[in-house]
């Protein structure tokens, strides 16, 4: 279908070893996520939810409007970049979840953010 919204998710994610505590059982991450618009028309980013897991299986879910503060318009053909982080209980989790965007007709539909690891250097070989 010509009009279907084409969104494509990219995430990067790093630890940050200079705010972690690991004594302290705080991990921090921060990541960067890239939302391309491969679709025909703008769409508005308009909601976020996030299921955060760590490795001891200990679940966590959010939601909110927009990311970091916005509700980001973005074009047919342009991509919309932004940083956040998290704060783990243990040195290894993942993320995943879903944005809610709209099209300019105000149609709503869901983005998939697929699930991505955070986890210290020393744990990936």
């Amino acid at each position: 279908m010509l009009n279907e919204p084409r969104i494509y998710i990219q995430v990067q994610s790093a630890y940050v070893e200079s705010q972690s505590q690991p004594e302290q059982q705080r991990f921090v991450f921060a990541y960067t996520i890239s939302i391309r618009n491969l679709g025909h028309f703008t769409v508005q980013l308009i909601s976020r939810y996030w299921r955060i897991t760590n490795s001891d299986g200990r679940k966590t879910e959010t939601q909110g409007e927009g990311v970091v503060g916005k509700q980001p318009l973005i074009p047919s053909g342009t991509e919309y970049s932004y940083n956040s982080g998290v704060i783990l209980e243990t040195p290894l989790g993942t993320m995943e979840g879903h944005y809610e965007m709209i099209d300019l007709d105000g149609r709503p539909f869901r983005v998939a953010i697929p699930v991505f690891r955070l986890a210290i250097p020393t744990l990936i070989n």
